[in-house]
């Protein structure tokens, strides 16, 4: 009887073992930008994204809440800095490559403008910055449009490819 036991307990544990779900099979399920819940402004730029990547022949990216955490992250940062900056985006870009498999990650950000047309506009007159939102190895991205104590916007946006 304690050998069945035994057997029984074995079994159990390792169905529990080869079924289960690890952290990272959750990040990697695309969300909606419902899920993630985006504020107008960075549901506009998401959508803008995708107007210009369908009109140049490329996929649509779909949100995905952890490029989205991370651009968050990083447009409070900015915010406190009083700047747009890079800083720390090798520690972006290592969360992102653990946390969500990415192969690929890629970031633009920006200041000043009230729009998401006004910073569509900046991102893609600029060469650096068109190259990153028509990349077309990205499959996902995470928008943070966050606005200061004195009025300004701050935008991070974070592509990655998987």
């Amino acid at each position: 009887m304690k050998s069945i036991l035994i057997t029984l307990l074995v079994l159990a544990t390792s169905s529990i073992l080869l079924f289960s779900c690890s952290k990272n099979d959750d990040d990697i399920k695309t969300s909606s930008a419902e899920e993630i819940m985006f504020n107008n402004l960075e549901t506009e730029v998401l959508d803008l994204v995708n107007i210009h990547r369908t009109n140049n022949g490329l996929q649509k990216v779909s949100a995905l809440n952890q490029p989205y955490t991370e651009a968050l992250n990083h447009t409070k940062y900015m915010i406190e800095q009083g700047k747009t900056s890079h800083d720390n985006f090798d520690l972006r870009r290592s969360n992102l490559i653990l946390k969500s498999s990415a192969k690929v990650v890629l970031e633009n950000v920006a200041a000043g403008y009230s729009t998401a047309e006004s910073v569509m506009k900046q991102w893609i007159s600029s060469p650096s910055h068109r190259l990153v939102i028509e990349n077309p190895s990205v499959q996902y991205m995470g928008i943070s449009a966050q606005i200061d104590s004195r009025g300004i916007n701050y935008y991070t946006q974070i592509f990655i490819g998987k």
